[in-house]
């Protein structure tokens, strides 16, 4: 039985596969005091009734969402496309920036993010920066380079640090309002945010599985806060009392 008492914390999966990243996902938000809800191309949710959102990685995204200059590269059917989580995901993320609701993006969820605000995507990091390793493993591998005085930087309390990576893909042109603050050794996007949101924060690893790191742990924590606050300012409205 759901805990009403917990924010409702939407976590985004594909209608099939992803079992992984989704139960990893479902711990982050339960162990944060959040309540977990699964949303998907077959289980959508309105964004009225959740707190918060977790976009979950996945396949990649289509380059219709942010590409239309025909005489740029689609590398699209050479890998794999969700069409129909691409679809879910762009407006639930739209609707939930909208409505207040705060944004943990991962891997994939980070670029729907930027998608969602206007901005653009390399379609193979591999090919914009030639001197890249093929990383590809969910151990923390990867040294990033995290801006000082950015959220980033608060919640994560260091400027360095190590992180997992499971992509060929990343942001290109930043969306509105996202601001890069976290790029790796080779120059890749790996964390954006926007500072004077109530929590909307893209990260291109995948926190949920490092499951030791506080630091990591702590991006889920501040999403589930924020959830929380928004859940209370909505009660009180609905009371007639107003938000404080």
């Amino acid at each position: 039985m759901a805990d009403r008492k917990r924010p409702r914390i939407g976590i985004t999966t594909p209608r099939r596969g992803g079992w992984a990243i989704r139960q990893f996902n479902r711990f982050a938000v339960w162990r944060c005091g959040g309540q977990p809800v699964l949303v998907s191309p077959g289980r959508p949710v309105d964004i009225g009734n959740l707190d918060g959102l977790v976009v979950g990685g996945g396949d990649d995204i289509g380059v219709d969402l942010y590409l239309d200059d025909d005489s740029l590269p689609d590398v699209s059917a050479s890998v794999r496309i969700d069409p129909e989580r691409d679809e879910m995901e762009h407006q639930l993320v739209k609707d939930a920036i909208a409505h207040g609701r705060p944004v943990l993006g991962i891997c994939r969820g980070a670029q729907m993010l930027n998608i969602a605000l206007g901005g653009t995507l390399h379609q193979d990091i591999y090919t914009q920066y030639a001197g890249a390793p093929r990383l590809r493993t969910p151990l923390p591998r990867k040294q990033v380079c995290i801006e000082p005085g950015s959220r980033m930087h608060e919640i994560l309390m260091v400027t360095r640090c190590r992180v997992n990576a499971l992509h060929h893909q990343s942001i290109d042109r930043c969306g509105r309002g996202l601001a890069v603050v976290a790029r790796d050794d080779h120059g890749i996007v790996q964390a954006v945010e926007i500072a004077d949101a109530r929590y909307i924060v893209g990260v291109q690893w995948h926190p949920e599985f490092l499951v030791f790191d506080r630091g990591q742990v702590r991006l889920f924590q501040r999403l589930v806060d924020a959830g929380r606050e928004c859940r209370r300012e909505r009660a009180r409205q609905g009371r007639g009392i107003g938000a404080v």
